[in-house]
């Protein structure tokens, strides 16, 4: 893959903030499920009647099988053709689809996605439009 961008942001860099079990009174499936929210900034305003959905919705995901997709190097894509195909597949944010980039070209690989065994091969299908090597794994 030919790197026509800079960018040098790795996905270690991501904003942590710390949760401990003691601060809130939840199950821990609920905490992880929060925390996870939390580092990719998709917070909902948490409210009491909110709280007992996660539970179930994590049980529903946990149910549905998730898989990953990944995508590896090649020296056929441009970096821009890769950040546009990830944004289109996957619907993430322009800065999280440079970071697979940026990880895919220094790495060799990235996970790009992670959901249901459909949606997986549904994101994967359309990243492959542009020839680039893509695998989709049981998580």
């Amino acid at each position: 893959m030919r790197n026509e961008n800079p960018w040098k942001k790795s996905r270690s860099v991501r904003r942590r903030i710390p949760v401990k079990p003691d601060d809130v009174a939840m199950s821990p499936e609920s905490l992880r499920l929060v925390q996870a929210m939390i580092l990719t900034a998709q917070v909902p305003t948490m409210t009491p009647d909110l709280l007992p959905g996660l539970d179930k919705r994590l049980d529903e995901r946990q149910q549905s099988g998730g898989c990953l997709v990944i995508v590896f190097d090649n020296n056929k894509n441009t970096w821009d053709e890769v950040v546009l195909i990830l944004q289109k597949a996957t619907g993430c944010d322009l800065e999280e689809a440079e970071m697979e980039t940026w990880e895919v070209d220094n790495l060799g690989k990235s996970v790009v996605h992670h959901a249901g065994k459909e949606d997986c091969e549904r994101a994967a299908e359309i990243i492959r439009t542009i020839g680039i090597r893509v695998e989709v794994v049981e998580d």
